[in-house]
Formats: C-alpha cells, sequence, structure tokens
C-alpha cells in the first residue's frame, strides 16, 4: 500500500473518531419557548462584585439584592434606573453561596450549610442570627444552592456534593425558618434523566443557584459548570433542561424571578471582563 493512500486511511480513522466523539453528547435545545435566553439584557456591575454569587429580587423598588463569595457584604443593584451601587456589611469573611429573601429577612446560605439570617433594623442597624448546619463533622457537604418553598414554608438547600449522595444522585436539604432546625433528605433528584437528555454519561451535576418560578411553579435548577438550567416539579422530578452559551453564561452563579417572571440570573466576571446580571426576557407572562 502507498504512503498516500496509508495517509488518506489514517486521515478518514481519525476523522470518524473525532465524529463519535462528537456524537456523544445531544445537541441540547439553547433557547426556552418562555424564555429568551440568547439575548438578555446586560447590567454591568461595578469591580468589588467581580465574584457575585447569590442574588434575590426586591420587588418593593425593582432592584436586585447580592452577595458575594468571601466578604460578609450586601450589595443592591437598581434594574431600572442609573444609580450607585450600595452596600452594607452583615458578617465578616465566610464562603457565601447563596440568598433568600423572605418577610423582609434575608436569609444567607454558607457553604458548609449554615444559614445566617439578616434583618435591616432602625437607622440601619442589622441583626443577624446563625443557624448551624447539624453534623458538623461531615465536612465534606458543600451546598451553593437555597430557595423558598411556599408550600412548605421552608427553605430548600440542593446540595453541590454531600457524603449521602452519589454519582446518581442529589439530596435536598430543608431548613425550617419557625423552629431554626434542618432536615435531610426531603427529596433526592435523580441525575439520570439528566444524563439521558445530554447524552453526557456520568454527569456531574452541580447546582449553583435554584428559584420558584412564580408563574409556573416549577423549580429552575441552575447549573454553572454545566452551562444547564434544568427545569423540574417542587419534588425536583426533571422535566426539560436547556443549554447555556458560556459566552453570554460564563460563570452563572445566581437566578432570581421577579412576580412577573422575568428570570434574572447573575455571573461573575470569571478571569476576563466585568460580572454582569443577565435580564431574561419572559415571552409568556401569563399561562
Amino acid at each position: 500500500m502507498s504512503f498516500i493512500r496509508q495517509l488518506n486511511y489514517a486521515l478518514i480513522l481519525v476523522c470518524l473518531l473525532l465524529s463519535c466523539k462528537t456524537q456523544k453528547k445531544k445537541i441540547i435545545q439553547g433557547d426556552s419557548s418562555r424564555y429568551d435566553l440568547l439575548n438578555p439584557v446586560i447590567i454591568k456591575l461595578p469591580e468589588a462584585l467581580a465574584e457575585i454569587s447569590g442574588i434575590v429580587y426586591n420587588p418593593s423598588d425593582t432592584s436586585v439584592f447580592a452577595i458575594e463569595d468571601e466578604d460578609g457584604l450586601f450589595y443592591k443593584i437598581y434594574l431600572t434606573k442609573q444609580t450607585a451601587v450600595k452596600k452594607w456589611r452583615f458578617d465578616k469573611k465566610h464562603d457565601f453561596e447563596d440568598v433568600v429573601l423572605h418577610d423582609s429577612i434575608f436569609y444567607v446560605l454558607i457553604s458548609n450549610g449554615d444559614v445566617e439570617s439578616v434583618r435591616f433594623g432602625g437607622n440601619d442597624s442589622i441583626i443577624t442570627n446563625m443557624s448551624k448546619f447539624p453534623d458538623a463533622s461531615k465536612k465534606t457537604n458543600e451546598f451553593e444552592s437555597m430557595y423558598y418553598d411556599d408550600s412548605l414554608r421552608q427553605l430548600i438547600l440542593l446540595c453541590k456534593s454531600c457524603e449521602d449522595d452519589n454519582s446518581k444522585t442529589l439530596t435536598a436539604w430543608s431548613y425550617d425558618i419557625a423552629t431554626q432546625t434542618y432536615t435531610p433528605s426531603v427529596f433526592i433528584i435523580d441525575v439520570r434523566p439528566i444524563e439521558a437528555k445530554t447524552g453526557i454519561k456520568k454527569l456531574k451535576l452541580r447546582p449553583s443557584a435554584a428559584a420558584i418560578n412564580p408563574l409556573t411553579n416549577e423549580l429552575y435548577i441552575l447549573s454553572s459548570i454545566n452551562h444547564l438550567i434544568i427545569v423540574a416539579d417542587r419534588k425536583g422530578v426533571f422535566k426539560e433542561l436547556f443549554e447555556l452559551d458560556p459566552k453570554i453564561y460564563k460563570q452563572a452563579e445566581g437566578i432570581a424571578f421577579t412576580p412577573s417572571g422575568e428570570m434574572i440570573i447573575s455571573n461573575e466576571s470569571h478571569e476576563t471582563g466585568v460580572a454582569n446580571i443577565l435580564i431574561i426576557k419572559n415571552k409568556k407572562k401569563v399561562l
């Protein structure tokens, strides 16, 4: 066999192998019938928020309250007017991951599962209380996602990496605001249908934020490392997912909804550029 023919066969073999590899991942829908994921409104953020983490929408003045990963500061970002970002200190350094607003009290999630309540008093005073995650010896438990479930009247914490989970499951814990107690395994997310949808075997799903869509009553789970939005019911049963363009959603760490169903996502700066907030238009404000 001539050298040229051998070279041609080798090139054909390489192309076939590359083709097989690319087919392992299915093509996922990059846009939604409800949300214009490809054309968000972009609000650039100051350098102090380069590592913006959790966000929550404040309907009283159409603003967003945000936390950042390492420092105990609250930031208030206005969405509809050009006003300087405000900030307040509520704690020192921790690994802060998510924030929820309920009955005028903020609840901040720390990566080890601790939940800190933050309330503004008179003259901008701040009152805090820390609830410690049970069994502190389980140091490998890690959380990044927390949201309020009004049907349960509890906060729900989604495991990012917990000792009780395996490669096919993710556990949800609940936190009772009234009693300040935790309950494990209120539901378990089965990763296998998500693997089947993406075509990726041994998918390492790592939720970075979550929120309930007020119009559809569905749970939206944001996974920054996977560049996915996963839609599930209130018990974590998978319904659908959408792939996020990494050029737009370079490191999406927070998610929230307005009462009219607009979706808001926070993006860390992630090495280049600045952090931002993305407002994703709701195409269907009425079911």
